[in-house]
């Protein structure tokens, strides 16, 4: 009998389809805008970041993943802007190579770090990993600030028990073997 998944077929063909996706290049470059300023959104709200990555200015730090890349300089004021392709070497490299879309949303559903291979400045790494350990957006303030404070934190709360429920359905193992014989439907 066969145990492994249905949806194996389909994940295979839905990565296999969104690596032979390019956006244009004006919608790549729109994006990488944006994500400069959500990430410069969060840095704004933890001055402590801000001191410490002021510290670093002028360093280059190089995300790769796939075909994505994403350069930032870091500003005297503690905050990221787009480096230029060409420009220097960079200070940092981060790589995320060898891990499709499904397995570092596995990783973040599961409120892990996803494997990352670190080349470059050992300084400027403590402080990335500093921030990827502490900064966190507070989603439900600004959705308060857009729809109100009760909206908001319904939505919050909703996305919150939305997300619980997906770790859980992660966590389950595939095999009902595995789960100690029990099927669906049984439990506590």
């Amino acid at each position: 009998m066969n145990t492994s998944s249905p949806f194996f077929m389909f994940q295979s063909l839905l990565v296999q389809t969104v690596a032979r996706l390019q956006p244009p290049p004006w919608l790549a470059d729109e994006a990488r805008h944006r994500l400069v300023l959500l990430l410069n959104h969060v840095l704004e709200r933890e001055p402590q970041a801000q001191i410490r990555l002021a510290r670093r200015k002028g360093s280059v730090v190089h995300l790769r993943w796939g075909r994505l890349e994403l350069r930032w300089v870091i500003t005297a004021a503690g905050l990221l802007d787009l480096a230029d392709g060409q420009g220097p070497a960079p200070d940092l490299v981060l790589s995320l190579d060898g891990q499709t879309p499904v397995q570092v949303a596995r990783c973040l559903l599961e409120a892990q770090r996803p494997p990352v291979q670190v080349e470059g400045d050992v300084l400027l790494a403590a402080e990335v990993a500093w921030l990827a350990e502490n900064l966190r957006w507070d989603l439900e303030e600004d959705l308060a600030r857009l729809l109100g404070d009760v909206p908001a934190h319904a939505l919050a709360d909703a996305t919150r028990r939305l997300l619980q429920a997906l770790r859980s359905f992660v966590a389950r193992p595939a095999d009902p073997a595995a789960a100690g014989g029990q099927g669906v439907g049984a439990g506590a």
